[in-house]
Order: structure tokens, then sequence, then C-alpha cells
């Protein structure tokens, strides 16, 4: 079976003109046509696949309140017999962007992530000096062996690696005498948080599954003033399933130079997070803008080798 494209990632934003601006504009991204209906989509090519940015309460995006990262669409020449052949139930089928037919999947099917297939939509490919294509798309996990068995063994997608994510916590004492030897010694290292990480290629980027393994960890006040940790990440995904359920949480871009990218980030007048690259997973760099600048979608940049 050949692995499937994907077509497009739904973005629910404030404003879904000025947020495509941003990814035009100052990521360089080239602005695709896309319809719905008989109306235009604010849209943006990047690799092999367009963002599409649509408003709260859109009835595309099942009437959401909720801005970030709605759903992703695969590529099926025919969406609803090829559903019904991978056995994969169906919440819904209708009209998709730019006429082609399309259907969603039950999010009991596919790990919680809102998923569907729809015709391709042939749309052109985009690329930027500053941005290559997108590196992944963070999904909150609760079970990343069933998100294997849904996107590997069900969907056809490949699976790419996993790792583990984990932060530990010491605490040393030290002991000054005037008539005794110094004494220093370490406690025992401390778990403070850990993820499992899984990664499925779906297209020309990846799909990153983060499971917290560390449940009996008090999660972290939210902050999106500082840059993170594996500490502070493990707590907002805990928060997000704990909240809202496993699913699509964040949108990762690929750039070749990702400090150069977020000075003139934020010399441009865009609030960040990180201000310069920091480690992150598959021994990338990566830094995040806070979320008011796409309207509300959480967005980091990625800058890594291939292997």
């Amino acid at each position: 079976m050949t692995a499937p494209d994907l077509e497009y990632v739904a973005l629910v934003v404030d404003q879904p003109a000025r947020s495509a601006e941003f990814f035009a504009r100052d990521l360089e991204l080239p602005s695709v046509k896309v319809k719905l209906g008989t109306h235009d989509v604010p849209a943006v090519a990047v690799g092999r696949t367009a963002l599409a940015f649509f408003a709260p309460q859109d009835p595309f995006v099942n009437c959401t309140t909720h801005s970030g990262v709605h759903h992703i669409a695969i590529a099926a020449e025919q969406p609803a017999q090829r559903a019904r052949e991978l056995g994969l139930p169906i919440d819904f089928e209708n009209e998709g962007l730019n006429g082609r037919a399309q259907v969603e999947l039950s999010a009991d099917a596919t790990s919680g992530v809102r998923t569907r297939l729809t015709e391709p939509l042939a749309l052109a490919d985009g690329l930027s000096a500053s941005i290559e294509r997108i590196d992944h798309l963070g999904v909150a996990s609760s079970d990343n062996h069933l998100a294997r068995k849904a996107f590997v063994d069900t969907l056809g997608c490949v699976y790419e690696s996993q790792q583990t994510d984990s932060e530990f916590e010491s605490l040393a004492e030290n002991f000054t005498s005037d008539r005794y030897p110094n004494v220093f010694h370490t406690r025992p290292a401390r778990l403070s948080g850990s993820l499992r990480v899984l990664f499925v290629t779906v297209g020309d980027c990846e799909m990153e599954f983060l499971q917290d393994l560390t449940a009996t960890v008090a999660t972290d006040t939210a902050r999106h003033d500082r840059a993170g940790d594996t500490r502070g990440d493990r707590s907002a995904i805990a928060r997000y399933v704990n909240r809202r359920g496993p699913g699509l949480h964040h949108l990762a871009l690929k750039t070749p130079n990702i400090d150069q990218l977020l000075t003139r980030l934020g010399s441009a007048g865009h609030r960040m997070i990180d201000t310069v690259g920091r480690p992150g997973s598959r021994r990338a760099r990566i830094g995040f803008v806070h979320p008011v600048a796409t309207g509300g979608v959480l967005l980091h940049f990625v800058e890594r080798e291939e292997i």
C-alpha cells in the first residue's frame, strides 16, 4: 500500500485573513487559491501541504470555539469507499475544499486526531527562504500504541522513530566546618517529567504523538512567556489531555536557520517565547512564537539535519 499524502491542515484562528498574512508575509510562504462553496478560504502552501484558516464556529470546523490545529486531511481518490475498505467509521460525508468529496473519520478510531479523507486538491508546492515544509504536527496522546495502530497499520502512514524525553532534578548539600573536613554530597535524582514521543510520517511531514509517562507528578502552571523544557512540555500535554482529551496540539515548521528566523520575527514586533533555538526532539533546535502572533495556534520552528 502506498503511503498517503497530507493534503491540508485546518487551523482555527481569531482572524483567518490576518493569520494567513503572518504566514505569507513574515514567513514568505505562497498564498494558494482555495474555495469552500463560493467563498475563498485564506490558505498558504508549505511543502506539499496547505494550511487553511477558519474562524471559530465555522460549520466546516464543526462550529468549534477553540483556536488551534483542528483537523488534517489525507488524500484518497474515493474517500467514503476508502474508509469502508479500511474498516474506519465515518462521522459525516460532505463537500470539502475546492469542491472535493471528503469524509470525517470517527476520532475514536484515530486516537483523538480529527482526520478527514479528501479527494486530492492538486495545489502547488510551497517553500521559502525561511520555511522548507511542515516538520511535524504535535499530538497530545493518551496511548501511542493505539496511535501507531491507527495511522501506520490501518491508514498506511510510515513509522519514523520513537524516543523518550525525560527531565530529572537533583539536589546537593555542602557541610562546611572550621574544624572538620568539608562534606559535599548529592541526593538521588528525582524524575520531574517524561514523555514518550512517536513520530509517524504522513505526506512530507511527521505527526509527533506525545504521551505523558508521569501521571503521578503534578502539572505546572501554564506559561507562554518563557522558553520551555521537558517538564513544562510534559505538563502542557497532561493538561491538554485532561481538559480536552487527546488530539492535535501544535504545528511545527522546518527552517534552515532558526536563530535568524526568531531574531527577524522578534524585530518585526511579534511576541516571542524563544529568542534563540533550544534543544528539542530528534537532535533538533526549536523555538516558539507566542500564539498571539498566529491567532491562537501554538507554533514553533525546527532546525535539524535529516538522517
